[in-house]
């Protein structure tokens, strides 16, 4: 059908969204739309205080929130930047191993055996994949546990150690740092400044401004802990981590001289890093602590608590089980027999000094020397010391006294330089301090003179003797004893040291052959010119006294003391020098000589020396008492070893009943003894006075007046008297 008026009806789509279902459903949603509404309606207006705090609060979390990504942005880019330019400058890391500016001297006895180190040690690389994994979980297990998953930095460290430091009482970088291994690693290596001394510094200079350059190296100042930042990523990013624990395994310092675990473990255990225990382990990574202090040389007991403390720790980061825990727990580390002994420090300051300075004190290359020096005669000097000292000197005296002991031929066995015996760069009194030789001298006034025709038995005169000085006036020797002999055999005035004899001989041959003969022997010292030549007025050193008594007992024929055999660097064959002493060149006559060491043979047996007497065996000696008692000597002889004592005070006050047959002998003789055991007596290279014996006048004056000489020669030359 259609509409009205012929118009089409208008088209309209139908609403889509034309509610459907119930008139219940539509009702119930327009309800609610209604109650929103109202809500809305009835909330009240917003505070505008609380609207501006709100925007301002906001506009403040803005500003700081761009400010904060700004500076993170520019502290990131310098960080990034300080980074790669630590990063281009790293070198390979086996150059990083050592960083000494000067190398070492290594010193072995008689026996190829290591006694003495000077110099900062460096026993050659080692790696972490040669060297004993118990020491390499050691020391992380003790520096640094979480070193294999930080990336050079640890925040957790670092808030712990300001836990510390502030529970403690101290300021929150005092104390204890954090600081990983990385970051020690930078700081050992002083953030990559090498050390470059002055172009013109003396060794000793140079010495002084290492350990400036060290110390300060050391400092944990705020701006260096924040350019261990950047070094230690910078390391992270360049090496590998065993790259950087290799590095750190060799320049640690472990106190002794040793740098880095080879050393230390060379020095303490006389082992390689690649061979230590649990045990030895944990003692080494100890040291890090603090080198000195925990040094087993210092004080064993508290090295070996330290390392009881490694390793809790190496057990509570199963490094150890339980069971190996405690097997070193109950075998604590030992020293070696070398580093126990920590003997011959004077010995090897004296063996410093004979060698050329620039392969010993300044050193670059690490140096070995191979020495005439042996540990067990060494160890028997110094229990004779001590022996004496704690049962026959008063308690608290401060007398000092110092031991020699060579071979006849010069080799120096052992050398003790004062009470104090395990030190070394103290003062050494058996080659530094010059003191007045007294009766020890006499031995050289009857060496030349038998040397010009005197004989052992040849009769000679005690009794007074004045000898006008010029310009001092008349002087008058006088005996110990007060008392004068008469007529008595050249031997029976050496055996009871006679002042007046001595003198008479020696003004009869003259002093200038009395010099002679004691220069020749190896008495480098200054002599008097004086009669008093004869007494032992000159000053001379324990070394060279000995020295020159080892040359009578080698009949006749000098003697140059020595202890260096062989000087050669560390891994070459070939030496660089070889033995520095030894026989040199005849002094007095063979049989001289053996008349001599007969003489000095009744010296011992019924002389002044007769304290110093040995049970099994030949020996022969002189004792020495100076002006005021001043010093003390006994010096002597077996047919193997030539051993000097001397006695005294450093500020050469007197000695109070003391003279040089009394405790330098028992000295000597408790020396001998030790030194002796185990070795078969032998004879004295001496005469037989039986044989010999044929008593005689003594000879002449051969010294004629230089005057009366030309006077003769002018007076013959006019009346032909002489010839």
């Amino acid at each position: 059908m259609r509409n009205s008026g012929g118009k089409k009806p208008k088209l309209v789509a139908p609403k889509r969204n034309a509610p459907t279902g119930s008139s219940k459903a539509r009702r119930a949603k327009t309800a609610g739309n209604q109650n929103r509404r109202k809500r809305r309606a009835k909330k009240p207006p917003r505070n505008i205080f609380v609207a501006l705090f709100a925007w301002m609060f906001g506009w403040v979390f803005r500003l700081i929130w761009w400010l904060t990504s700004r500076v993170a942005l520019v502290v990131g880019l310098v960080l990034g930047m300080t980074t790669l330019y630590y990063y281009m400058q790293l070198p390979p890391p086996v150059d990083q191993v050592d960083g000494r500016s000067g190398g070492s001297v290594t010193m072995l006895d008689r026996e190829g055996e290591v006694f003495a180190w000077r110099g900062e040690q460096f026993g050659g690389l080692i790696r972490v994949d040669t060297v004993s994994p118990f020491l390499k979980n050691a020391v992380i297990a003790t520096e640094d546990k979480r070193f294999y998953r930080h990336f050079g930095i640890s925040p957790r460290g670092i808030a712990s150690a300001i836990r510390i430091n502030l529970r403690a009482g101290r300021g929150p970088l005092q104390g204890n740092g954090g600081s990983t291994i990385t970051q020690q690693v930078a700081k050992i290596l002083c953030l990559g400044s090498a050390f470059t001394p002055t172009s013109d510094a003396t060794p000793e200079e140079m010495s002084k401004q290492e350990k400036a350059y060290e110390s300060d190296c050391r400092r944990s100042t705020k701006l260096r802990k924040l350019k261990e930042v950047p070094f230690s990523l910078a390391m992270e990013l360049k090496y590998t981590k065993d790259e950087i624990l290799m590095i750190y395994l060799n320049r640690a310092y472990l106190g002794a001289g040793a740098q880095g675990f080879e050393a230390a473990s060379q020095r303490y255990f006389g082992k390689n890093a690649s061979q230590v225990n649990p045990a030895e382990s944990a003692m080494l990574a100890g040291l890090l602590k603090a080198p000195s202090r925990y040094a087993p040389t210092n004080n064993l007991q508290r090295s070996q608590d330290r390392a009881g403390v490694i390793i809790g720790l190496m057990e509570a980061q199963e490094f150890l089980t339980a069971e190996q825990a405690a097997s070193a727990r109950a075998n604590p580390a030992e020293l070696s027999a070398a580093a126990e002994a920590v003997a011959g420090g004077y010995y090897a300051d004296w063996v410093m000094e004979t060698g050329p300075a620039f392969l010993t004190k300044t050193t670059t290359e690490d140096v070995l020397i191979k020495t005439t020096f042996d540990a067990r005669i060494q160890k028997a000097a110094e229990l004779a010391l001590a022996d004496i000292f704690e049962n026959k000197i008063k308690k608290g005296s401060k007398a000092q006294a110092a031991i020699v002991v060579m071979s006849a031929d010069g080799a120096v066995r052992a050398m003790v330089g004062g009470r104090r015996t395990k030190v070394s760069g103290q003062f050494n009194r058996a080659i530094q301090a010059k003191r007045q030789t007294g009766s020890s001298f006499k031995p050289f006034v009857y060496g030349a003179a038998l040397d010009l025709g005197y004989r052992f038995d040849t009769i000679v005169e005690d009794a007074p003797i004045t000898i006008n000085i010029p310009g001092s006036g008349p002087w008058t020797p006088k005996n110990y004893s007060g008392k004068f002999r008469g007529q008595i055999t050249l031997t029976e005035a050496l055996a009871n040291s006679i002042n007046t004899v001595a003198v008479r001989v020696s003004e009869d041959v003259g002093r200038e052959a009395v010099r002679t003969v004691a220069q020749d022997f190896g008495i480098k010292s200054d002599l008097a010119i004086g009669p008093a030549l004869a007494l032992g007025a000159s000053e001379s050193t324990l070394l060279e006294m000995t020295g020159a008594y080892a040359g009578i007992l080698n009949g006749g024929t000098s003697v140059t003391p020595y202890g260096l055999l062989e000087l050669s660097l560390q891994g070459d064959e070939a030496p660089l020098m070889g033995k520095s002493g030894g026989l040199g060149e005849r002094v007095i006559s063979e049989f001289a000589a053996r008349q001599l060491v007969y003489m000095m043979n009744q010296v011992t047996e019924v002389g002044s020396g007769r304290r110093a007497l040995l049970p099994d065996r030949q020996i022969a000696g002189k004792t020495g008492t100076t002006s005021a008692a001043r010093d003390a000597w006994f010096i002597g002889f077996t047919a193997d070893y030539v051993v000097g004592v001397w006695m005294g005070y450093d500020d050469n006050s007197k000695l109070s009943g003391v003279t040089g047959g009394g405790l330098p002998a028992e000295i000597w003789r408790e020396t001998m003894l030790r030194v002796n055991e185990g070795i078969p007596p032998k004879p004295l290279p001496m005469i037989d006075p039986m044989v010999e014996a044929q008593p005689v006048p003594v000879p002449q004056p051969v010294r004629i007046d230089p005057a009366q000489s030309i006077l003769e020669d002018v007076l013959g030359a006019i009346f032909g008297r002489r010839q």
